[in-house]
């Protein structure tokens, strides 16, 4: 339990993305209402960014391996680096790993969490990027999308991403890219976008997007954490830098949420997709996307 009192039912009145709760201000309502994003500074401490670095070091070198997550890497440069933070790019699903699911049950996390799903809190996706320097490729290049596309439960208001820098972000490194008020718009066709070069396994995108709509480039701190809506377009750019850009991120939702069948929706290809994946990783024919 966190310390905030929060009513699990959005309110009818003035603010539906955020429930009662005595965390937030006014104006950090309002501002998570318009723009679909809440930037907190400094809320995670150096000393658990450092605990957490260290964890995904350890799970680079193969000295731990948690059951059920993927760890994903560059393998054209396993020849040069061997097993090292050097070669992998992102460890996804990380929940049975003790040190790094730290993150999740965070109470200052769990503070803000509570605002946005109520007091009855589900992590239901977590990951630790490290943006490896890239080239013209653009290999590590994440398209706009939403993070919806992914997930076969709804209601989508009471799913929030905290998403936090584990060192210094901006454009030269990679960082998030937003557009603001996105969130207020439905759920788009994404796919894989049609670049040059090599895209990584489901970074997918929109399939049709805006150039026009304008964009933030979220310039953050180690340590700083965004809150944003799972309808909120956001990508990030290359990492321009020699070093690494990482962040620790987790998706929570409310208890109260249901899954969905995707079989007629845009998410239908995402399901066949990581249906085949299943096969051939675990040899199973029978799985549905929840």
């Amino acid at each position: 339990p966190t310390s905030a009192e929060v009513s699990a039912v959005p309110q009818p009145g003035r603010f539906r993305y955020t429930l009662d709760n005595d965390v937030l201000t006014t104006e950090q309502r309002q501002f998570y209402e318009d723009n679909g994003y809440l930037l907190i500074k400094k809320l995670v401490s150096d000393e658990d960014i450092e605990r957490f670095r260290k964890e995904f070091v350890r799970i680079c070198k193969k000295e731990v391996k948690p059951m059920g997550a993927m760890i994903m890497k560059n393998e054209s440069l396993r020849s040069q680096y061997g097993q090292s933070e050097n070669v992998v790019n992102k460890v996804q699903d990380f929940q049975e790993d003790e040190e790094l699911f730290r993150y999740c049950t965070l109470p200052e996390i769990l503070r803000y969490v509570e605002c946005f799903t109520g007091p009855n809190i589900m992590a239901m996706h977590t990951m630790l990027i490290n943006k490896l320097p890239d080239s013209d490729k653009q290999t590590f290049l994440h398209p706009m999308h939403q993070d919806l596309h992914y997930f076969p439960f709804r209601p989508a208001d009471l799913i929030v991403c905290s998403w936090t820098a584990m060192e210094r972000a901006d454009q030269d490194n990679g960082c998030l890219i937003v557009q603001p008020g996105t969130h207020k718009e439905t759920l788009k066709p994404h796919g894989y976008p049609k670049w040059e070069g090599k895209t990584n396994k489901l970074f997918h995108g929109l399939l049709d997007e805006d150039e026009k709509t304008p964009r933030v480039h979220l310039v953050m701190e180690k340590g700083d954490t965004v809150f944003f809506h799972p309808l909120l377009i956001h990508g990030s750019g290359i990492n321009k830098t020699s070093g690494f850009r990482k962040s620790i991120s987790c998706h929570f939702a409310s208890s109260e949420c249901y899954y969905i069948d995707v079989k007629n929706t845009t998410q239908e290809d995402l399901e066949k997709e990581l249906i085949e994946m299943a096969h051939k990783k675990y040899d199973v024919s029978s799985v549905e996307l929840r």
